[in-house]
């Protein structure tokens, strides 16, 4: 399935392929504050409709995810960055994929603030 997704006023958006039956809320630093659902996929599941280039992006810690967010609303849809085995992945917050039904989302509960 495919979901339309993206920011709150509109000006990064993107499509994904897939279908959410869990997402992971971590506790770290910023995705605490952010309030984080994310979805991990490979990153060819994820198809820009925004050039990056009209998008903003924080690193933080060791800087292997560039952690997306929009330079106007300041909403955070997705980061990318790679899986421990180097290839390319998307961490998909699932609160900015509309069509989703966070209901029904099972939520893995992760302890990134002890890394």
């Amino acid at each position: 399935m495919k979901y339309a997704g993206g920011c709150h006023c509109g000006k990064i958006a993107y499509e994904v392929e897939g279908e959410p039956k869990e997402a992971t809320e971590c506790n770290c630093s910023i995705c605490r504050r952010r309030g984080h659902l994310l979805w991990f996929l490979p990153g060819e599941k994820l198809s820009l409709k925004t050039p990056e280039s009209d998008m903003s992006y924080y690193s933080f810690n060791k800087h292997h995810i560039k952690h997306y967010f929009c330079p106007n609303c300041g909403c955070a849809p997705f980061g990318m960055g790679a899986g421990k085995d180097g290839k390319s992945m998307v961490a998909v917050n699932l609160r900015c994929l509309p069509d989703v039904d966070l209901a029904g989302i099972k939520i893995n509960h992760f302890d990134g603030k002890s890394l």
